[in-house]
């Protein structure tokens, strides 16, 4: 299992895969009509999505090119934050959706996103002393 988190990981289309399916989620999710969105009464609901929809989305796409290198996960990083921003901001503009921009989200992308990384290079150190 650990060889998943390294550059040698026979999984690499695998997770190629449910990375760019995990990414078709977060449009799917995050363009559904306003009015289709169930009221669901836990608190943070939406914030609670978007960290774990973002936070997936680093970790994954770590998957697919695994690295421990500061720049390389900082690169991943920006890039959720990059697609954070780009989804509020449609949302903000797409206004027959009945969605708004909210800069909250954006914060609770790059927290998700965060979490991602610092989950993968957790992993990606112990698959090196294991491996």
């Amino acid at each position: 299992m650990w060889y998943l988190f390294t550059a040698r990981s026979q999984y690499k289309k695998r997770a190629k895969f449910a990375a760019i399916l995990w990414t078709l989620l977060i449009f799917i999710a995050c363009f559904i009509p306003g009015n289709d969105i169930p009221n669901i009464k836990v608190p943070f609901a939406d914030k609670w999505v978007h960290f774990i929809l973002f936070g997936g989305f680093t970790f994954l796409w770590l998957l697919v090119y695994p690295t421990r290198r500061l720049v390389q996960l900082f690169y991943w990083f920006a890039i959720g934050c990059l697609l954070g921003w780009l989804v509020e901001e449609l949302q903000g503009q797409l206004k027959f959706l009945g969605r708004s921009k909210d800069l909250m989200d954006i914060f609770a992308d790059a927290i998700g996103g965060l979490l991602g990384v610092v989950l993968f290079y957790i992993f990606a150190s112990i698959a090196v002393r294991r491996v």
